[in-house]
């Protein structure tokens, strides 16, 4: 309970340092910062995944009185990252954390440049470019996220408070969005087996990105026009496509990574990673002494690693009591979820009343 409030305090500090412009570049460290973190170009204040992993650092570092600074990179690409990473390392940087997938290969790099540094890769495992090979060297934790658990939530408290026309759009085709995918529809599919519902329909597309795009927003609208009612949309900015397009048609949208019910009157839950939580967890590892150094770490519901957001839910008949005993469920094994190495397309998952059409 201590950590959650000490979270929730440095959230507050986080929306307070943005409301102050406090946004520094790369370009200009700051020597003796120990806590580094390096956003993927974003700001802290995001919303998504920088923010998220900002307010672990700034909660365990305020905490106990460790220095912390973020970097900011000048572009979104290896070689930027890389000297972003160089310039926490010279501006005194002993553990640097970085959000995102996209800092699986500059980590790869930069794990063996650095060895006397510490990283702790959120959302990710490192890799060299072509993906032939992974290495988490000694000094470094990957951490990923049981996506298809947290998705498997979504999908079921979705139907069960009576929700029929579903949508799942996702960014760019990688193992987390088909994770949050899959797991929307198995959990959509359990929720309507014990409701007697006998077909479900469900629109699954990836948008190819991660952006608020024209495109994405008309996609959108087109699937609520065409009747769809709530869309699960999981691929970063792509959400705030599907937000306009919900706020114009009067549906619902399923935010994703972190509460997401600040951005739009029309997200009824958010499928959340604990970002925050991961982030305490492993920086308290190093300080104690016990950090899981070349190990690869899945946070899930058995760890408090992924939630829906209910206290900010607006569900009308799905409770709080429906909520904790299907996470319970989740949380001790007894539901078995395919994920995305199970099978090649949502439409092989061996569904009955799910009627999945796949949008190209």
């Amino acid at each position: 309970m201590k950590k959650l409030l000490v979270i929730l305090l440095a959230f507050v500090m986080v929306l307070g340092l943005a409301a102050c412009g406090g946004e520094e570049p790369a370009e200009e460290p700051e020597a003796g910062s120990e806590i580094a973190m390096i956003t993927d170009l974003g700001s802290i204040d995001d919303k998504s995944f920088n923010q998220g992993t900002w307010e672990g650092i700034v909660a365990y570092a305020e905490e106990n009185g460790i220095t912390h600074k973020y970097y900011k990179p000048t572009e979104q690409s290896t070689d930027a990252y890389l000297a972003a990473i160089q310039l926490a390392v010279e501006g005194g940087a002993k553990v640097i954390v970085t959000p995102g997938f996209l800092f699986e290969e500059p980590i790869f790099l930069a794990q063996d440049l650095y060895p006397e540094v510490t990283f702790i890769l959120i959302d990710g495992n490192p890799h060299n470019t072509d993906y032939s090979v992974y290495h988490t060297a000694s000094n470094t934790v990957g951490i990923v996220f049981a996506e298809e658990e947290v998705g498997y939530l979504a999908g079921y408290a979705a139907v069960k408070d009576g929700y029929t026309k579903l949508g799942y759009m996702g960014g760019m085709a990688v193992p987390a969005v088909i994770r949050y995918g899959y797991g929307f529809v198995q959990g959509a599919e359990a929720a309507a087996a014990e409701m007697g519902i006998t077909s479900l329909d469900l629109k699954y597309f990836y948008t190819g990105n991660f952006d608020a795009t024209p495109e994405n927003q008309t996609q959108a609208a087109s699937w609520y026009a065409e009747g769809v009612e709530v869309i699960f949309a999981a691929g970063g900015l792509v959400g705030n496509s599907v937000m306009s397009a919900a706020e114009a048609a009067g549906k619902a949208v399923i935010g994703v990574d972190v509460d997401q019910s600040v951005e739009s009157d029309t997200v009824i839950v958010s499928a959340m990673k604990g970002l925050a939580t991961s982030v305490w967890d492993n920086l308290d590892a190093y300080y104690n002494g016990t950090f899981p150094g070349g190990e690869g770490l899945v946070y899930g519901a058995s760890n408090d690693g992924v939630s829906l957001s209910m206290d900010s839910a607006k569900f009308t008949t799905f409770s709080q009591a429906d909520y904790d005993a299907l996470f319970a469920k989740l949380a001790d094994g007894s539901v078995s979820i395919k994920n995305d190495t199970d099978a090649a397309l949502p439409t092989d998952l061996g569904l009955s009343i799910v009627k999945i059409t796949l949008v190209e």
